[in-house]
């Protein structure tokens, strides 16, 4: 016999089912056995060709073609609503459509452009799809909780529901964009696989034996199969960053306070030792780019007290594209981390570190060994655990408790199946006190880079796995520290994609021998024919505030490898 939470997770299930057009519908949705892979040509089919160009474009040319009046907002908006109830169908990346608001927003946007000859702002007519931590007015906020539906972040009498945005979704909209829109993330977002009892799980499209990542997943599987052309997800761990490279998409976990958090539904809330980021999500290197450069432009420093007063830094843009041209003042130098000692990564992200090195070589670039002080990382994944736990699971459970609705056993390893004894004021001040030993240490490790580099300079960056997995395999995602340790330090990283897994090429040598019991279990979870055309992305990170370096350097990475397999 069903229980109630169960009862009330499938109802909602099915409304989000029901909210797609009936015309929009698939007949039947293809096992992963008869169809691993649904991007690109294979959900192209489900379109006709101007829905196929309209959402095959990014979010400048968006933005460029209605601009110029050659496409209209309406038509833009039910191209990506349409393709994005196909991906749904495919992968269950959604939590919430809202199809008839957004066609409501951009007849209003048509009508504008039509009357003043002028958009709104530099998103003007441009669907954003938002991960459901995003408050939206008339739009549910469930955040994978069946407890959470039908209310304010679990609260039925709070006047908010229905009625609040996130601050972040404002400055959007006074730029023109549509939403349409709010995709998956996992049950109390602390996980790199993203499910819950509402939508269950999300594929990744490109291979749908694997995880989309987490906990961003909804965002990274809706982008990749181009139901959005760009979307905001939140990183605390690592959770733009995995879905952005499994998926084969571009994001940025930035600094902490750059852009605005105000307003965002978020598990452990007032845990203010290490801090989640909003972190923007594309197709290209540049949608991801414009996104942040468009937020910024509404100078979120005035309506959200912890975002720092930083406009986007055009000279620190133009010396980072000089940097890259390779003249007088030196080329680009990055350290690269194959390995951090505790995990290695499967042969798919090892190969992608020698082709990123490789391709910067080539263009005149040089790359240098990154050997951080000895167990930093272990520590650093020790520091943000003890964060997440500082309550004893308390948010967690009592967001559970709402409904009694069952714990996932990724979740369940974290924090158990009950809460558990809470920090004193003492040992959460001594985890801070680490904290700020291992940033120090980090930080004096980047500047001695400086007597290596021949520039004058420290490093620019330094490249790493995301994750020891090109994809976690489902309930199999054990290992956090390459992805972790960048918001320990509060570092900006961006993702780029590399590659594809290989099942000829992307083997382990007969005679490996693992590291411990964690990798051992990494190389076991190893398929070479599963993985086969998996997608395979690596991080470049770079300081504190360096959002507009990195952002370059991503897009410069991107045409250095389209050029190297044209």
């Amino acid at each position: 016999m069903a229980l109630d939470w169960e009862k009330i997770a499938e109802a909602k299930r099915q409304a989000i089912l029901d909210s797609i057009p009936q015309k929009w519908r698939l007949d039947k949705i293809p096992s992963a056995e008869e169809q691993k892979d649904v991007t690109d040509g294979y959900i192209r089919q489900f379109l006709n060709s101007k829905e196929s160009e309209i959402t095959e474009t990014d979010i400048g040319g968006l933005a460029k073609q209605i601009a110029a009046g050659n496409w209209t907002s309406l038509e833009v908006t039910e191209a990506f609503c349409h393709r994005a109830s196909i991906a749904h169908q495919l992968v269950n990346c959604v939590h919430e459509f809202f199809f008839d608001a957004a066609i409501e927003s951009a007849k209003a946007l048509d009508a504008y452009f039509a009357k003043h000859k002028k958009t709104i702002g530099l998103l003007h007519g441009v669907p954003i799809s938002l991960k459901d931590q995003l408050h939206v007015k008339g739009a549910e906020t469930t955040m994978g909780y069946v407890g959470w539906i039908d209310t304010f972040e679990g609260n039925r009498d709070d006047p908010r529901k229905g009625t609040f945005e996130s601050e972040i979704v404002r400055e959007l909209r006074n730029l023109g964009a549509v939403f349409y829109c709010k995709t998956s993330c996992p049950q109390t977002l602390m996980s790199g696989e993203t499910f819950n009892n509402i939508i269950e799980y999300t594929w990744n499209p490109k291979n749908r034996f694997l995880c989309s990542g987490g906990s961003s997943g909804g965002e990274g599987a809706l982008i990749r199969l181009k139901g959005s052309p760009g979307g905001l997800g939140t990183d605390i761990a690592g959770s733009v960053r995995m879905p952005a490279a499994f998926s084969g998409t571009y994001g940025i976990k930035p600094t902490w306070d750059r852009l605005p958090y105000r307003g965002i539904a978020t598990s452990m809330d007032g845990q203010n030792s290490i801090l989640s980021s909003v972190g923007t999500m594309a197709t290209t290197a540049a949608g991801a780019k414009l996104l942040v450069q468009a937020i910024l432009s509404q100078q979120p420093w005035l309506y959200d007290p912890r975002v720092v007063d930083m406009p986007w830094r055009d000279t620190l843009e133009a010396e980072t594209k000089e940097l890259t041209k390779v003249t007088s003042k030196g080329p680009l130098v990055f350290g690269v981390l194959k390995t951090d000692g505790v995990v290695n990564p499967q042969p798919p992200v090892a190969r992608a570190i020698s082709i990123l090195t490789a391709a910067l070589i080539k263009a005149g670039h040089k790359v240098v060994e990154w050997t951080p002080p000895a167990n930093s990382h272990q520590a650093m994944m020790a520091a943000i655990v003890n964060s997440w736990r500082y309550d004893g699971g308390k948010d967690v459970h009592d967001a559970l408790a709402l409904s009694g609705e069952k714990i996932h056993p990724q979740i369940q390893r974290l924090f158990g199946t009950s809460p558990t004894e809470q920090f004193n004021g003492t040992q959460i001040a001594a985890n801070n006190i680490e904290r700020r030993r291992l940033q120090t240490e980090y930080m004096d490790y980047w500047n001695s880079t400086i007597e290596v580099t021949g520039t004058g300079r420290p490093v620019d960056g330094f490249i790493c796995p995301v994750a020891p997995y090109a994809a976690a395999r489902p309930q199999k995602y054990k290992y956090y520290g390459y992805s972790a340790f960048v918001n320990v330090l509060n570092y900006t990283s961006v993702n780029v994609p590399v590659t594809l897994a290989d099942q000829n090429i992307d083997k382990y040598d007969p005679g490996y021998t693992p590291l411990n019991e964690l990798d051992r279990a990494t190389v076991e979870d190893y398929d070479a024919e599963l993985y086969d055309g998996a997608h395979v992305g690596l991080q470049i990170v770079g300081r504190s505030y360096t959002e507009e370096k990195m952002l370059v350097i991503a897009e410069y990475v991107s045409e250095l490898l389209s050029q190297d397999n044209a």
